[in-house]
């Protein structure tokens, strides 16, 4: 039995602005995860551009915790729209971002979790992390790290 890797995504782009508005924003606070939406484009062949970024404010106490809430998932949608109308492109709410402050950029299990669960809506919706405040501890310069990434099912097939 052979094991087909699904791919929705090929590749990301995101665009310097919207880049800088998710690492000023990663870097606001190192106490707590921050979050927000992406709102972009996939083209034909695959490739997500993130053209904005929408900052969501926080909802979970947990300090390594970030949540959407149905409201803030539906002003973002609401957004996507009116950006659409504004550029004559097919602009939606295509990822999130959050920070890790102190800790890796690789997602953790509640990461993967989450980004698995808004695929099943959408199999182009792409996550980010930022992860700040890490220290190299041979230099003593601080270090920003940014990745993105996509929860990939493995589908059986005969």
């Amino acid at each position: 039995m052979a094991v087909q890797v699904v791919q929705a995504v090929q590749a990301v782009h995101l665009e310097s602005d919207a880049f800088l508005v998710c690492l000023n924003h990663a870097l606001s606070t190192e106490k707590e995860e921050v979050m927000g939406l992406c709102i972009g484009e996939m083209d034909t062949i695959r490739i997500v551009h993130i053209h904005s970024v929408i900052i969501l404010r926080r909802s979970d106490k947990r300090k390594d915790r970030v949540e959407i809430s149905p409201e803030q998932l539906s002003a973002a949608s609401t957004e996507a729209e009116r950006l659409a109308e504004l550029t004559g492109r097919p602009m939606r709410v295509v990822g999130w971002y959050h920070s890790h402050p102190h800790i890796t950029v690789w997602p953790s299990h509640v990461d993967v979790r989450t980004q698995a669960m808004y695929q099943m809506m959408d199999q182009g919706f792409v996550g980010l992390i930022f992860s700040c405040f890490i220290e190299d501890k041979n230099t003593k310069t601080g270090r920003v790290l940014y990745t993105c990434f996509q929860s990939i099912q493995a589908q059986k097939s005969s």
